[in-house]
């Protein structure tokens, strides 16, 4: 089934303007949230920035992966440049080839996550403010400067995480029929036409295996003058069953490690023994506390990845004599997406469920400090989940990534590596897997800040 085929929704999707009326209403949002967050009061559950932006975008984000896609990128603000004057920059210098890697998003998602945590941007709607900015900024400046699309290909991590986990979605771009596109002359999905440009992240559709890159723009269904781009509908499970889906690249392997990971660091950050840790390396004569904080980061995000990477390394060039250890690694590393998807969903899905009525006051607040009256803001709690569930409901989603994790392992290496002794291949990757379930059960069971609300902790 085709989603562009579908009455109404289908045609305005490959209106010509319809994902510049999405992105300048996005824009419009992001402006609000910039305003309030320089003007607005201070204290964050009061806050458009910082409601907006660290409690309905992350909860609404995984939502919308499940069940529509990386819409997210499809709607994004900042690149609305691209959208709008799309010759802007097609006579521009390509990125450096020696920047074409993931290793920069991964630098870039790391930053994020220790700024996060180091400028307290959950309590701060001036510093939310700030770095939404600056993403504009950096956004703008990268697709006026280039042919192709870095911010979103190489740069972004909020786009990053998107492609992740867009692994999981039930829609992906692919061609009708591969032999209409060997015949195109042109190639407007990827070139562009003379009113559409190209795809942004060099893709070309016939070639398109996984949603990795991929920013759901529809510019290809746009481009292309035989209507041979179609938006299909898939099995969630189709892309991470299938072994050849993704680059088998150490960058692109890297990338689920560091989400399993960011995905239990990012909820220990809120939980006594984080603080503890920080207490402890203090009194060992780190009195800076962003030192403190980058080297603790450092240490859960990226050197406990890329040792355990390491490991598993050597664990397979015992058992795959024929092939080298970063492709075995490369192969089985999207299995643990749906691990960290959903010890994600539980701990996003934990603030959304417990906060998101905050919105409601917030937006009464907004108005009435600007002449409009939608009532008097009502600051009494209004729980999505009633709180004798909300343990069980965080490690049922954890136990439920697990479960995915463990059959996407099996299909994997059944898939990629039929001729060996795959109990022994998996073996230490279902350690791990189950090493980390057990941390986000434990890490959940623990008190929480309730980062967005005027509560304190669960």
């Amino acid at each position: 089934m085709d989603v562009l085929r579908f009455p109404l929704i289908g045609r305005w999707l490959r209106g010509r303007w319809s994902r510049a009326v999405l992105q300048g209403g996005l824009l419009l949002v992001a402006l609000l949230m910039v305003y309030d967050g320089f003007t607005g009061p201070p204290e964050p559950h009061r806050n458009l920035a910082t409601v907006l932006a660290w409690v309905h975008y992350r909860g609404l984000i995984l939502l919308a992966l499940l069940f529509m896609g990386n819409v997210f990128c499809m709607v994004c603000p900042f690149s609305l440049l691209r959208t709008v004057a799309p010759g802007l920059a097609r006579r521009g210098p390509r990125w450096p080839r020696v920047l074409r890697t993931k290793w920069v998003a991964v630098a870039f998602l790391f930053l994020i996550f220790f700024l996060y945590e180091w400028l307290d941007l959950w309590a701060s709607p001036r510093a939310t403010a700030w770095v939404i900015l600056a993403y504009f900024a950096l956004a703008f400046l990268l697709e006026a400067l280039f042919q192709e699309s870095p911010f979103c290909k190489y740069v972004c991590p909020l786009g990053h995480f998107n492609y992740v986990y867009a692994a999981v979605a039930p829609v992906q771009i692919r061609a009708r029929d591969a032999q209409v596109c060997r015949a195109c002359p042109g190639k407007e999905c990827l070139n562009g036409s003379d009113a559409v440009p190209g795809c942004g992240t060099l893709l070309f559709v016939p070639q398109v295996k996984s949603n990795l890159d991929c920013t759901l723009c529809l510019d290809c269904a746009r481009a292309c003058p035989y209507d041979n781009v179609q938006l299909a509908l898939r099995s969630p499970l189709a892309e991470l069953e299938n072994p050849s889906t993704w680059p088998r690249r150490l960058d692109v392997a890297f990338l689920p490690f560091l989400m399993l990971a960011a995905s239990l660091s990012n909820a220990l950050g809120m939980t006594p023994p984080f603080y503890d840790l920080l207490d402890v390396l203090a009194r060992w004569g780190l009195a800076s506390a962003g030192v403190r904080m980058f080297l603790v980061f450092a240490a859960l995000n990226l050197v406990v990845p890329g040792l355990i990477m390491a490991f598993l390394g050597w664990w397979h060039r015992r058992y795959l004599p024929g092939y080298r250890a970063r492709t075995a690694v490369a192969v089985l590393a999207p299995a643990l997406v749906p691990l960290s998807f959903g010890i994600w969903a539980a701990h996003y899905g934990f603030h959304f469920w417990t906060t998101a009525w905050v919105l409601v006051p917030v937006v009464q607040g907004f108005a009435r400090a600007h002449g409009l009256d939608l009532g008097t803001p009502l600051w009494q709690p209004h729980f999505l989940v009633p709180p004798t569930w909300w343990y069980p409901v965080q490690v049922a989603l954890v136990l439920v990534g697990f479960g995915f994790t463990l059959w996407m392992l099996h299909r994997r290496s059944q898939r990629a590596f039929p001729q060996v002794d795959r109990q022994a291949l998996v073996f230490p990757w279902v350690v791990v897997a189950m090493l980390a379930a057990w941390a986000a059960v434990a890490l959940f069971a623990l008190p929480m800040e309730m980062r967005g609300s005027p509560a304190v902790s669960h």
